[in-house]
């Protein structure tokens, strides 16, 4: 049994470095030092994964996550999970245990961090649509100025044009005119005919 491959797994709670509570289930491959398996045996006994690797399962916990906030914690997840197999691997060395594999797998808090993950979250969504609202706005706003600027450049164009050439505005009516004249017209003695030419007799 010394000489083999062997695991041990545990849940652990522990503070985080702004004092939320975590709770960590670690799971770790160790083997005993082949050459010290007799001197383990006769120092510690069979009972060594209770006396020796749990204690120090929890001592590293506890200063590892003690070193990171809670958001850090899972944001920063596998440099957390680096510390602990380094400082575990140190701790259970100096007695013999040889830790090949470490392995967190899972983290967690309380239900009111948790809550207050999840409205953080939502809130940057919320900052991020809103980000994203103002910048089309801003576009849009962009866009009618610039049409409105060519529209009003177009007109003083045209007015500029009409100055400078009055039969412009004659043309113009001539272009639209459809031919056909109008049957009355009035005057101050009243409205009088007029003949309609190309019509037949």
């Amino acid at each position: 049994k010394y000489g083999a491959d062997a695991s041990a797994s545990s849940l652990e709670s522990a503070a985080s470095k702004d004092l939320q509570i975590v709770k960590a289930r670690v799971a770790i491959n160790y083997h005993l030092e082949p050459s010290k398996v007799i001197e383990l045996y006769r120092t510690i006994g069979l009972g060594y994964e209770g006396s020796v690797i749990a204690p120090a399962v929890h001592e590293t916990i506890k200063s590892v996550t003690a070193r990171y906030t809670a958001e850090e914690l899972i944001t920063n997840r596998e440099k957390v999970v680096n510390d602990i197999s380094d400082l575990l691997k140190e701790k259970l060395q100096l007695r013999n245990i040889i830790i090949e594999a470490v392995a967190i797998t899972d983290f967690d808090f309380s239900e009111s961090f948790n809550s207050a993950i999840e409205a953080k979250v939502t809130a940057e969504q919320l900052k991020l649509k809103s980000e994203r609202d103002l910048e089309r706005i801003k576009v849009e706003a962009e866009q009618k100025v610039t049409q409105a600027t060519a529209e009003a450049q177009a007109i003083r164009i045209q007015s500029s044009a009409l100055k400078e050439n009055p039969d412009v505005l004659q043309l113009r009516f001539i272009e639209k005119w459809n031919g056909i004249l109008p049957n009355v017209y009035s005057t101050d003695q009243g409205i009088n005919p007029f003949i309609n030419v190309g019509a037949s007799p």
